[in-house]
């Protein structure tokens, strides 16, 4: 394969998945309104090159609004005034009146999913498959959490008495969120804080991902339509100059955030009322997959390769280190790179296609750091044409025998570097783990009832998912998500959004009968939307 081979000439895309043109974005939402952006622009680019000849021309997709400090916190102002210390309207809608506004977006979003996946392809490298998954996925989390609502608003309906006290507990927004997602699923992890924080009733300033930001302009008019002026504000722009700007007001009572835990860390500090800020975080993983010399080899090896390789390995949840026996590394690594060098490198929307350009400038760079430090310090590149690099495509490299001196022992890569440890005694995984200043997930390989079950007990208060003979993930939506250490703060799920994006607070009284006509006396004609015994359907 060759840089001449892998990119494609304009006519050779698909007539379907080609575009109109650059995009020049100046559209923002603010207050209900879509504004025009007078200002500077930032370049958007693809990381897919097109071919003329024997030359090759980087993609440029459109352009965004660098907006300034001043503008975002127009923005937030907006989100403030509308959710106006807890007596605006959205916050005091009753629940089912909210998930009709989240219905309404739901199905305008949808009108809008073949323009959405086209720009995941061309704005990240993602592949079709992927792209429609991840559409797909990101309406079914919303039916989802519209569900789970429904079912905890009906457990909240009723009243409970407890020793001569009658109470009502119920679950209410914590004010004003910035949600902030990640460019390597710009749309579904954005939207499962984003989505959650709305429909609890709290207001929002959302600010896209660094890549992957034209992609939710489809949807910005959906935004305005279906929900009530200020409730979602959209910005732009550097994080530096707008979210920097947004923290230091103290106006934001829910950070939401997926990235580094510098860059969390950065941000929360800058706020300076810290006891009123709630974090929601998913932050940096080194997820280890550990093949005990009793593996289905066939198995972790396969688990292996999609663990370590979808999406060129960039997840959170991507297997970042393989610990395999001295016994069986030879036979594992053999198939392991056999799988490697079958899966197919192209352009997003080729049939099959499994490894694609990566979309972050310098990013090829820094893995081939990581490759040559290795390499000075003892490893190898064992698969063919590993660590070889096109432009913004990025061979796999499969390092071996990877030790703790190398950079990528310790180090996320987020890319498709594989680094791959013999161990003797499995003692001296368990020190990995235990010293490691991450703890998302791992996956454990192995056929022993007694030694898996003594593992899990180990690893247990370490991660905060471990995985039996299968790769690290993230599904079903259902079960939590989380993470220890600097890996995450707070636990997302379909169930666990909702709880993280509000508080419960309890009305109560004493059971006597002056104050039972008068609780009834409120419900028998709805003075309240906080105490109801409405029951959502």
């Amino acid at each position: 394969m060759n840089t001449l081979t892998l990119f494609p000439t304009a006519h050779d895309i698909p007539e379907q998945y080609r575009l109109a043109g650059p995009t020049e974005q100046r559209e923002y939402l603010v207050n209900g309104e879509l504004r025009t952006w007078n200002g500077p622009l930032a370049s958007v680019r693809s990381p897919i090159f097109l071919r003329d000849g024997d030359s090759l021309r980087q993609t440029i997709l459109g352009s965004t609004p660098q907006m300034d400090a001043a503008t975002a916190l127009q923005a937030l102002d907006a989100a403030v005034a509308a959710y106006d210390n807890g007596r605006g309207q959205w916050p005091n809608l009753r629940v089912g009146e909210r998930i009709q506004h989240v219905e309404t977006f739901l199905a305008r979003m949808r009108q809008q999913r073949s323009a959405v996946v086209n720009l995941l392809m061309w704005e990240i490298g993602k592949n079709l498959k992927d792209a429609e998954k991840e559409f797909d996925r990101t309406c079914d989390y919303i039916v989802d959490t519209i569900n789970a609502l429904k079912t905890l608003d009906r457990r909240s309906s009723r009243f409970e008495l407890e020793q001569d006290t009658l109470g009502q507990i119920r679950r209410v927004p914590l004010g004003v969120a910035l949600c902030m997602g990640p460019y390597n699923y710009p749309l579904n992890e954005t939207f499962t804080t984003l989505i959650p924080a709305l429909i609890m009733g709290n207001t929002v300033v959302f600010k896209p991902a660094k890549f992957g930001v034209l992609l939710i302009r489809p949807l910005l008019e959906a935004f305005r339509d279906s929900f009530p002026a200020g409730v979602i504000n959209v910005i732009y722009g550097s994080g530096r100059e707008t979210v920097g700007a947004l923290m230091a007001s103290g106006k934001v009572d829910i950070f939401a955030f997926i990235g580094t835990n510098k860059g969390a860390s950065d941000l929360k500090k800058l706020h300076p009322r810290p006891h009123r800020l709630r974090a929601v975080l998913g932050l940096d993983a080194k997820n280890p997959g550990i093949v005990l010399p009793d593996a289905d080899l066939d198995n972790a090896v396969s688990e292996a390769v999609t663990g370590a390789l979808s999406f060129n390995g960039q997840r959170c949840t991507a297997l970042k280190i393989l610990f395999v026996h001295e016994d069986v590394v030879d036979d594992f690594l053999t198939a392991f790179n056999r799988k490697v060098g079958a899966l197919k490198a192209g352009m997003p929307w080729e049939p099959g296609v499994a490894l694609t350009p990566l979309p972050e400038p310098g990013k090829t760079g820094y893995l081939q750091e990581l490759v040559n430090d290795a390499l000075a310090k003892g490893a190898q590149v064992v698969n063919e044409g590993g660590g070889q690099v096109y432009e913004s495509f990025f061979q796999p490299a499969v390092l071996y025998p990877v030790t703790p001196q190398m950079r990528v022992y310790q180090e996320e890569q987020f890319g498709p570097v594989i680094p791959v440890v013999p161990y003797r005694d499995i003692d001296s995984v368990i020190d990995y783990v235990l010293q490691s200043d991450f703890g998302q997930q791992l996956s454990l390989f192995g056929r022993d009832p007694e030694q898996i079950g003594r593992l899990v007990d180990v690893f247990a208060n370490q991660v905060g998912r471990i995985n039996i003979n299968a790769q690290c993930q993230r599904g079903p939506d259902t079960y939590p998500f989380n993470g220890r250490k600097n890996s995450a703060e707070g636990t997302l799920s379909v169930h666990d959004a909702l709880r993280v994006f509000s508080i419960r607070t309890l009305v109560a009284t004493r059971f006597q009968d002056s104050n039972k006509e008068l609780i009834s006396e409120i419900i028998r004609n709805r003075h309240s939307s906080f105490l109801t015994t409405d029951y959502i359907f």
